[in-house]
């Protein structure tokens, strides 16, 4: 079977990605911009899919290695592609794997950073996505937050961090999550489509074995607020996500 695939741009990478299977959305550009450590050894992503926030990580630390981890077959092989496109293979691994086996595939207290854009949905709520491969990237159908919150935690050394986009709709399952696997959530960011809409997303990012207190940053709006629909269509990105595009 022949599988169509589209190149893409995001900041300065290339991206293969399936024509019709899972294709990233802003919530990778918005997840990458909100990594905001200084200094970064090792990073992993989990559940890179095609590699995007992986790869803009690579990117943005050029001394940094990065781990990619995938199960999907079909889309660690459109990572692997993506990684040689970008000429990353010196710093960036791939590992065609099931998150929840990390522990016992990798050692504890192995990196720094870890990012994750995971599925937003239990299996049995909001309309499931067409086609495994989106279904399987949308719907908590392979790992729920707990699993995920304790291979973060199991990969990160003492005072790492873990950053996260996720559903307002499950803040306090996320806290509770990362709360019980010794992620302690520091910072906290909502996005909004525009002024006038409520927050479809949040950002948070937690710290391993961390102190309390949690800081609450300004909303982020994706669009100006004139002519903008439900779902964002009909607007214009406001400034500060058209810097993250690198548009000036």
């Amino acid at each position: 079977m022949i599988v169509e695939t589209t190149l893409d741009w995001i900041c300065d990478i290339k991206l293969y990605q399936r024509k019709d299977g899972y294709r990233f959305s802003v919530d990778a550009l918005l997840l990458y911009a909100f990594v905001n450590m200084k200094h970064v050894s090792h990073a992993v992503d989990l559940g890179t899919g095609s590699g995007v926030i992986g790869l803009l990580i690579a990117k943005k630390y050029p001394k940094a290695t990065v781990l990619l981890v995938e199960l999907q077959e079909s889309l660690y092989r459109l990572a692997a592609k993506n990684i040689s496109l970008n000429s990353l293979e010196d710093r960036v691994s791939l590992m065609n794997a099931d998150i929840r086996d990390l522990r016992s595939i990798l050692g504890p207290h192995t990196c720094d950073l870890v990012v994750s854009n995971p599925p937003f949905r239990k299996p049995a709520t909001g309309r499931l996505s067409t086609g495994e491969e989106k279904a399987i990237a949308r719907h908590e159908l392979k790992i729920n937050l707990p699993e995920l919150a304790a291979s973060a935690s199991h990969l990160l050394r003492g005072k790492g961090r873990f950053f996260m986009i996720f559903h307002p709709d499950r803040l306090l399952e996320v806290l509770d999550a990362l709360r019980l696997h010794s992620l302690e959530p520091k910072r906290l960011r909502f996005v909004h489509n525009d002024a006038g809409s409520v927050s479809k997303i949040f950002m948070i990012e937690a710290v391993k074995d961390g102190k309390p207190g949690l800081k609450l940053d300004k909303p982020l709006f994706l669009y100006e607020q004139k002519g903008v629909d439900e779902k964002g269509n009909g607007g214009t990105y406001t400034e500060e996500v058209r810097k993250m595009y690198g548009d000036r």
